[in-house]
């Protein structure tokens, strides 16, 4: 037999043989589909958690003006008469050892003695006593201060406590200003509207006992220098005390410049540097020394 004739023949064995193996692998396949596990035509509901959401905090609103607290309605009682508010204030200045020309000199001008007075920060009666500084001698009820006796009692008892801890000029100041002003001004509150108040209170009082209110007895009593320029004091130089009350906020146990020293409270404000032979700069700039090395 020749070599071409075997060679076909076992081709053919080989070909046959191959398509053999095909068709099992086939068939094995089909039959491995045929026995998988049908799937199912319809799916199960899919049970999700509930969802829930945190609930929504929304800030509170508020106004674009904020509404003023309202202010203390003075009763429709009949005022007393001036004759009786004046020997009021005299028994009340007697009771707690305190001056009554002193005592007199801040009821004029607080109020006037309208003992229905209100200011418009909320302060009440003959002694314009706010309404949280009565709490604090416990007259919780601010519609009590329009009660003559209990509003000059509150106002006395205060004032009592700040001349324990200050001079008359500087108590008359912090019962205007608050000690929390005081404290921050370093002993001498420079509000407009304290100093016109203080002037009043101090020059009434001092006139009262037949004292001249710009002499240096007036100051050793006081505690405090007067001058005219705290009756003519304005806020035109708001940005001044502006930027004052900012920096009092430090609470440095100092003395004002103007006690101990020849500078004048204004010494610091630009506008009122006065120039001239003995004029000084406000602020010195030194080139600073460097130290070499030995």
């Amino acid at each position: 037999m020749s070599n071409r004739i075997v060679q076909a023949r076992v081709g053919r064995h080989v070909l046959v043989a191959v398509l053999v193996a095909v068709g099992l692998t086939e068939a094995a396949l089909a039959d491995a589909a045929a026995t998988k596990a049908p799937e199912p035509t319809t799916k199960s509901p899919e049970t999700k958690a509930p969802e829930t959401k945190a609930p929504e905090t929304k800030a509170p609103e508020t106004k674009a003006t904020a509404e003023p607290a309202a202010l203390p309605k003075p009763p429709a009682t009949p005022v007393p008469s001036r004759a009786e508010l004046v020997k009021l204030i005299d028994s009340t200045a007697a009771k707690y050892g305190l001056e009554p020309a002193l005592v007199h000199a801040i009821v004029r001008a607080e109020s006037n003695y309208n003992p229905h007075a209100v200011s418009r920060v909320g302060a009440v009666g003959l002694m314009q006593v706010m309404p949280k500084t009565g709490a604090d001698y416990g007259v919780t009820d601010a519609g009590k201060l329009f009660d003559p006796t209990i509003n000059a009692q509150t106002g006395a008892r205060h004032l009592k406590r700040l001349l324990g801890k200050y001079s008359i000029g500087k108590a008359v100041m912090a019962y205007n200003a608050g000690e929390g002003a005081l404290e921050r001004s370093n002993g001498y509150v420079t509000y407009p509207e304290t100093q016109v108040y203080t002037h009043r209170v101090l020059t009434t009082y001092l006139r009262g006992k037949g004292i001249e209110p710009y002499s240096p007895e007036a100051q050793k009593l006081t505690g405090i220098r007067l001058t005219p320029a705290m009756a003519r004091a304005s806020s035109s130089s708001s940005s001044i005390q502006a930027v004052n009350r900012k920096v009092s906020r430090l609470r440095l146990r100092l003395e004002p410049t103007w006690v101990t020293s020849p500078l004048s409270k204004h010494a610091l404000d630009p506008r009122a540097h006065q120039i001239g032979p003995k004029s000084k700069p406000m602020f010195v700039l030194e080139r600073p020394t460097v130290r070499q090395k030995p």
